[in-house]
């Protein structure tokens, strides 16, 4: 344990070069709330490894394995559990990590997809949204159920990091194409379906976004985007045990077979019987109170009903109107959030898988709505500029009577 503890103040100060970095290339982000993020992480890094001593955590599994693996080092290098073994394997054997430093590194892990997202947000709005004084996008990095998953020895950690680095890169993928190809790496080799989508909505949204730029610079951003989605098909394929011939069927056995095995695990709910609204809506906010599990539940009921909340805001006259011209990495954001949710909804029967799972694209639903709001405000300010500019400017009497 004393490594562990030892090691998060080593991180943190690896940490502030890197903010200082981003600082001087994005004047609108705070050093300082990334920071305090930094240790808000880390205080549930020891909610989670406390969590673990007491469950069955997968995180002893990983840790294991890469202590005494099967297999020799690039073995390892496979999509899913494998590639997280791998991963853990050069810290474990030749850094000699113990099981709470390794705990720790991979919720480095889990805040550097923080940061990422942190910019991203702030690099992609115009106006700061405040709730209640507060700047909107800092409570969303705050989330409490979006850091436990996030913080431990396991899948969650590194897809996140990845996502996180993959849509800051997307932003300018020119400029920032080490961190685009790292975040691809990393969420293609843990979720490969996660980078398909992205992949997908990033085609998709480069071509029917706002953006002006030369036709032929979308189609070959689309060409790139399907691409690559076509490049690693058939490793989806395998990768989901789908069959080649006949792709939808067997996603509907695989999905039924999965959701079956779900339902003996605790806290089940009955998708299959499930319209598709409500398969959707459990997936986004279920538990709500009168369905959490345990205690634990009722606090994640707590951040759903926000969950809740904050996505009703796109329920306005003008959302449509939004989506209709929004940048691209809106659309993009849309379609790899509904995409994912769609695909999720088939498979998950289980509210304690649909809690972790969800934790991997819920801030792309976030960034939907928080652009939509600063759509709004932005239109509100530049209406109460013209209205000034006309209430400011001589009236047609006076311009005549102005001395020529």
């Amino acid at each position: 344990m004393i490594g562990g503890l030892l090691l998060i103040p080593i991180l943190y100060a690896l940490t502030q070069p890197l903010l200082q970095f981003l600082k001087r290339r994005h004047r609108q982000i705070s050093v300082r709330t990334l920071s305090n993020l930094y240790w808000y992480h880390m205080i549930f890094v020891g909610i989670y490894y406390t969590y673990a001593l007491f469950r069955n955590s997968d995180s002893h599994a990983y840790f294991n394995n890469a202590s005494y693996p099967e297999l020799h080092w690039f073995d390892l290098l496979s999509t899913g559990t494998r590639f997280v073994e791998w991963i853990a394997f050069p810290f474990v054997k030749f850094l000699f990590f113990n099981y709470e430093m390794t705990m720790v590194l991979f919720g480095f892990f889990g805040y550097i997809g923080f940061v990422f997202f942190y910019v991203f947000f702030k690099d992609n709005l115009r106006l700061k949204i405040r709730y209640q004084g507060y700047d909107v996008v800092n409570l969303l990095m705050f989330l409490p159920n979006m850091h436990f998953w996030t913080s431990s020895l396991g899948k969650g950690s590194v897809v996140f990091c990845g996502i996180g680095l993959l849509v800051y890169g997307l932003t300018f993928p020119g400029k920032r194409w080490v961190s685009l190809c790292l975040g691809g790496f990393l969420t293609y080799f843990v979720r490969p379906h996660i980078f398909f989508a992205t992949m997908i909505g990033m085609g998709v949204s480069f071509f029917l976004g706002k953006e002006k730029m030369p036709l032929y610079q979308k189609f070959l951003t689309v060409s790139i985007g399907l691409g690559l989605s076509i490049f690693i098909y058939d490793e989806l394929v395998v990768y989901l045990r789908l069959d080649e011939d006949n792709v939808w069927e067997s996603f509907i056995n695989n999905t039924e077979f999965i959701g079956g095995q779900l339902q003996h695990a605790g806290s089940a709910v009955d998708m299959q019987a499930y319209s598709l609204p409500v398969k959707l809506f459990t997936f986004w906010f279920r538990p709500l109170f009168i369905d959490a599990p345990n205690v634990l539940g009722v606090f994640i009921s707590a951040e759903n009903l926000f969950y809740l909340i904050y996505f009703s805001k796109i329920f306005h006259k003008d959302f449509l109107t939004f989506i209709r011209t929004a940048p691209a990495m809106v659309k993009m954001s849309a379609v790899v959030f509904l995409s994912i949710s769609f695909s999720m909804t088939f498979v998950m029967s289980n509210l304690g898988i649909i809690i972790r799972q969800k934790s991997m694209i819920m801030y792309f639903m976030f960034f939907v709505v928080v652009a939509f709001l600063d759509w709004k405000k932005s239109r509100a300010v530049e209406r109460r500029r013209k209205k000034l500019r006309y209430a400011q400017a001589p009236s047609r009497l006076e311009v005549d009577r102005l001395p020529s």
